[in-house]
């Protein structure tokens, strides 16, 4: 029997009106030979039903069982009237253990059907197999399975692939628990966010708008929010480094697996500047529940109070919503804080780094490849674009070059072993190396230049002094040199 208020729902509806029927016999006992009088009066009154609330009737012993089971409970009489549970419940006899392993395989290869879809398939495969019994009631079915857990879910992908696979199979079988950063520059979230508005380009194109949101996720506060016309890898770096430079450096960085983010310039610019670089399991978006909370307010506050017309700009649509971000969403108590995001930023202690100046960290985000240098003229291909290497460095087979791939004016010759940049390189100018004008080659090694000195090699004298010194005569037979020693004569 539930104790202490555990009853819940009809049971408890119940319970507390059968006590309002025998509570003032408990509280004021008849005397004796009284009680059958005291019954019979309150089975002639009418009652409302606690379910329905139609008037209604009890019978004398119905209300006699309720008095004295209450009488005999001193610890919880309300707890004492609740209708009694069954002692076959939960256990769903009427679905045989075949029919349950059925079901459960069913559920295990379509967690995204339905509760009637399953239903139905059921009953096919209890007509084509006798031996898995009668199905149930639909109520029954479905009632089973949610007390077993089967509930309905969306599929983490369109196919099973293996990232799918490996996706469903964590949800599954490891628990989903919310958590939060210690310190402030801790972790920070980044996504891209499909926008539900249309911006439209000096050309009069419409474009899809994609919002970079960078969240610290300690504070919550919104580093940096800018919409872009892409979902590139350059759009990141352009809006990651703003928040840089806004926020100072994190230790690490969430987001998803998206081309943009897995980019080579992405990834090992976060690692030349110290940042620890976390990466979602693919069909996971609840990792990075943190962005999806932010993208609900940028669509339910933001985009709802800009005017749905087809002249907004880009440029309209960030001055919104950086004016937004600032004045509003950081400035706003947060439920969960119970402050806001930029007095928790602010005030909290923060374990982030000074950022570094603009140029480092456009050099930070350029990817190093290697390339095998073009002996002929000393050149080297990128991206289909030749480049010339100076010619102090022409002896290198492979050398390695830093750039991003959106910005080929800016390529830089490293160090292979330390990554220091050794220099700048520039694209083959065909046209002006027509003028058959030509550079004086570098030397490779700076050293002093030496006279040149003539003579015989000093190995080479040294084995005729060695021959000589043993006294053996010339192990040869002269001839011409007969005809030249009388000429010398």
């Amino acid at each position: 029997m539930p104790k202490n208020g555990s009853v819940r729902g009809s049971d408890e509806k119940w319970a507390q009106f059968r006590f309002s029927v025998i509570g003032p016999l408990l509280a004021a006992p008849p005397e004796v030979g009284e009680l059958k009088e005291e019954l019979e009066r309150l089975a002639g009154k009418n009652w409302r039903h606690p379910i329905t609330g139609q008037w209604t009737r009890f019978g004398q012993s119905t209300i006699e069982r309720w008095y004295y089971r209450a009488l005999n409970e001193a610890r919880d009489p309300v707890g004492a009237l609740a209708r009694k549970i069954r002692e076959d419940a939960g256990t769903h006899p009427s679905l045989s253990m075949e029919l349950r392993e059925a079901l459960h395989a069913q559920y295990k290869q379509h967690p995204d059907w339905s509760y009637q879809l399953h239903y139905d398939n059921l009953a096919v495969l209890a007509k084509e197999d006798t031996k898995l019994g009668s199905v149930p009631s639909y109520i029954t079915v479905r009632r089973y399975m949610r007390g077993a857990g089967l509930i309905k879910r969306k599929r983490r992908g369109r196919k099973n692939t293996k990232g799918v696979l490996k996706a469903e199979a964590r949800f599954e079988n490891l628990e989903i628990r919310s958590y939060e950063s210690e310190y402030v520059n801790a972790l920070w979230h980044l996504d891209f966010h499909a926008g539900s508005v249309m911006v439209v380009d000096a050309a009069g194109q419409q474009h899809v708008p994609q919002l970079l949101g960078v969240l610290d996720d300690h504070s919550r506060l919104c580093c940096h929010a800018q919409w872009y016309l892409s979902e590139t890898a350059e759009d990141l770096v352009h809006g990651l480094c703003q928040g840089f430079e806004k926020r100072g450096l994190p230790r690490a960085l969430m987001t998803d697996n998206g081309s943009a983010m897995t980019a080579g310039e992405t990834e090992q610019g976060l690692k030349r500047l110290g940042i620890h670089h976390e990466k979602t399991l693919p069909y996971s978006a609840y990792q990075n529940g943190k962005q999806e909370v932010f993208w609900a307010q940028v669509e339910g506050r933001l985009l709802a109070m800009l005017p749905n017309t087809p002249e907004l700009t880009l440029r309209q649509l960030n001055e919104a919503t950086l004016a937004w971000v600032e004045m509003e969403y950081n400035r706003k108590i947060h439920s969960e804080l119970k402050r806001s995001p930029l007095d928790c930023f602010v005030h909290d202690r923060d374990v982030g780094r000074q950022c570094f100046p603009s140029e480092e960290l456009r050099m930070s985000f350029t990817a190093a490849v290697r390339r095998t240098q073009r002996t002929s003229d000393g050149t080297i291909s990128l991206n289909g674009v030749r480049f010339e290497l100076p010619s102090r460095y022409r002896h290198l087979t492979r050398v390695t070059v830093r750039y991003a791939s959106w910005d080929l004016s800016h390529v830089y010759m490293a160090d292979e072993r330390t990554g220091e940049i050794l220099c700048r390189i520039y694209p083959l100018d065909k046209r002006k190396n027509a003028d058959a004008r030509r550079r004086r080659k570098e030397p490779i090694v700076d050293v002093e230049e030496r006279p040149a000195v003539g003579g015989m090699a000093p190995l080479l004298a040294k084995l005729i002094a060695d021959y000589a010194a043993t006294g053996l005569p010339p192990a040869y037979l002269p001839k011409d040199e007969i005809k030249e020693d009388n000429n010398d004569e």
